[in-house]
């Protein structure tokens, strides 16, 4: 081997091996941020599960809604919804309406304590990622800002 081609610079990675980099980085960013907001909600001790809570997040979103549509909705076995409906009901967070219009179908609602649930949880969410972001510098919080509309993109569903 030449001296030369010892000391040539290293390769450049291509773009698809940049892109690789950039998504293992920022799904261990995601969810390490979406851990601690779980640690600091569950601090009072009526946290939920992540599928209890996306699927009463869900219900209060969608209005009431069809246990089907819901493992739909949730991308869980209907079976599995049918337990974390359950669970929910038995805790008073959510209760099931019979459809007006089928009395064969039941329809899944969130009650009252569901809904304040739900905003507690989200109040201390909230308040700890807003105790995070005021220690940020002014250039890291409108680099986060500019980063929003890029998160929500990846978010959507493929076309």
């Amino acid at each position: 081997m030449s001296p030369r081609a010892a000391s040539a610079a290293p390769e450049r990675p291509t773009e698809s091996q940049e892109i690789a980099e950039l998504a293992s980085q920022l799904r261990l960013a995601i969810a390490r941020l979406n851990r601690r907001i779980r640690q600091q909600a569950a601090a009072t001790g009526e946290e939920l599960t992540a599928s209890s809570q996306a699927t009463l997040a869900t219900v209060e979103r969608r209005g009431p809604i069809t246990l089907g549509e819901l493992a739909a909705v949730e991308q869980v076995q209907p079976p599995s919804m049918t337990r974390i409906v359950a669970r929910l009901e038995e805790w008073g967070y959510v209760t099931r309406v019979v459809d007006p219009d089928d009395r064969r179908i039941a329809r899944v609602a969130v009650t009252g304590a569901g809904g304040e649930l739900l905003d507690r949880s989200r109040t201390r969410k909230e308040a700890f990622l807003a105790q995070r972001i005021a220690g940020l510098t002014a250039a890291e919080r409108a680099a986060l800002s500019r980063a929003l509309p890029i998160l929500e993109h990846l978010q959507e569903p493929e076309q």
